[in-house]
């Protein structure tokens, strides 16, 4: 066979692959798609620790440390869309294609797929113990008087829900389940910040709110305060699939994907906003330091109303899963399709993916304290593919100027994201250290 024919069949079969990988299946998306993608991808159920996070930073830091972390975040992932289709006519569907660009085809690979896998893989299983806890409080909750389940009872209840929902295709396939989680995140924040406003209101004007520092030593404060600025800085994490939800909308060269990406993600940050400061802001201010990590178990009644926030999260932690899962199982399915020459169809989808989903499940049973974990390797993970990984690629693609304005901004993100990525995780380990007697396996 001629060369020429062998390029052609060969381009062929690439294609035929490329449309049925999950990432570059569907590229029909509409610019609102990527809002509510953006928004389960970026608003985790850790939004009702961040009044918990506020009360070991205090006002000042804590108010600069959300905002800061707002405009910083916002900034490199506009730099991730842009650089989307940074060389013409080609275009970086997935995070690692775009630091082979910029770092080279091995070095890329090495730097971005462990960090992306960590995040990703991580906040899976960390999503699969949240949603069975959420199912057990909402249990207790309308049913204080029953016998006690164990938590990995729910965990599997929730974890069966991803066998089915893991089979849909793409990106595109699961946008009406992303636009249920979006509006449960805006809910469930709402009904935090609002339940929180009527505390405050109604406590009586001789009840008094204690905005000092929980630990009684300073290098007590000072490990609660880096704990807590992780806690903040890792609530905006949505890059890591952000370039993934972009390869869904049709580009071409007089309507990029940029601009409609761009929309959606405006909005979605528009969103996030009134999930994130009014829950931290609100919540601090009616609590103070009294507030527990999950603002949810603070606020106790109306019974009813706190109930139904938790359903509402594990709507929501469903949503983001499958988020977070879709560019883990591109990355399985590219793996097995092009290096271990596997024939793409059901059966292959079925079992890779189920695999997935058992092995997210079962870590999370075993280790139902995983969240403790997470604070500690995402650290290492988190603040690198969200603060100053994106800055690092700029510099090396685009070039600005030396000390001009562009790159004067990208070296204060990258500062700030590896002060974040070496302070964090020494605040997470101290926690956990602290904690390790409540860790109990398989509870």
């Amino acid at each position: 066979m001629a060369p020429s024919a062998m390029n052609t069949t060969k381009s062929k079969e690439q294609q035929e692959i490329d449309d049925w990988l999950p990432i570059t299946s569907s590229r029909n998306a509409k610019w609102w798609y990527s809002a509510f993608h953006n928004v389960t991808a970026m608003v985790g159920a850790g939004v009702l620790s961040l009044p918990y996070a506020m009360s070991e930073l205090g006002w000042g830091p804590g108010v600069a440390a959300m905002l800061l972390s707002w405009l910083i975040t916002l900034y490199t992932l506009w730099q991730m869309v842009e650089m989307h289709e940074c060389v013409p006519g080609k275009r970086f569907d997935r995070y690692h294609e775009l630091g082979q660009h910029a770092f080279g085809e091995k070095l890329g690979l090495w730097i971005v797929v462990p960090q992306q896998l960590i995040v990703e893989v991580g906040v899976c299983i960390c999503y699969m113990v949240t949603g069975g806890k959420s199912l057990k409080k909402f249990h207790d909750v309308v049913s204080p008087d029953a016998p006690p389940i164990r938590t990995s009872l729910f965990i599997v209840i929730f974890g069966s829900a991803h066998f089915l929902l893991s089979q849909l295709p793409n990106f595109n396939s699961i946008s009406l389940i992303s636009l249920a989680a979006a509006v449960m995140s805006l809910t469930y924040s709402t009904i935090a910040w609002v339940a929180s406003v009527h505390h405050a209101t109604t406590r009586g004007a001789g009840a008094v709110v204690d905005y000092s520092m929980t630990a009684s030593t300073s290098a007590g404060r000072t490990f609660n305060f880096l704990n807590a600025l992780g806690d903040v800085a890792f609530a905006y994490a949505g890059h890591n699939v952000v370039l993934e939800i972009q390869a869904t909308i049709p580009s071409t060269p007089d309507k990029p994907s940029k601009k409609p990406m761009w929309k959606g993600v405006i909005v979605a940050y528009i969103v996030v906003a009134i999930c994130y400061l009014p829950v931290a802001f609100v919540g601090y201010y009616a609590f103070g330091n009294a507030v527990d990590d999950n603002i949810l178990i603070t606020l106790e009644k109306p019974r009813w109303l706190i109930a139904a926030a938790n359903m509402f999260v594990v709507v929501h932690v469903i949503g983001s899963y499958q988020i977070y899962a879709m560019p883990v199982f591109d990355m399985l399915e590219t793996f097995l399709v092009k290096k271990l020459r596997f024939k793409p169809g059901w059966p292959l989808r079925l079992i890779a993916r189920s695999l997935y989903v058992a092995f997210t499940m079962m870590v999370g049973i075993a280790i139902p304290f995983f969240g403790g974990l997470l604070g500690f390797f995402g650290g290492f993970a988190q603040a690198p593919t969200t603060y100053f990984l994106p800055c690092i690629m700029w510099l090396c693609i685009k070039k600005p100027k030396k000390f001009g304005r562009s790159w004067c901004i990208n070296w204060f993100c990258i500062i700030v994201g590896v002060l974040l990525s070496v302070l964090a995780p020494i605040g997470a380990l101290r926690s956990i250290i602290m904690n390790y007697k409540s860790y109990k396996f398989f509870s």
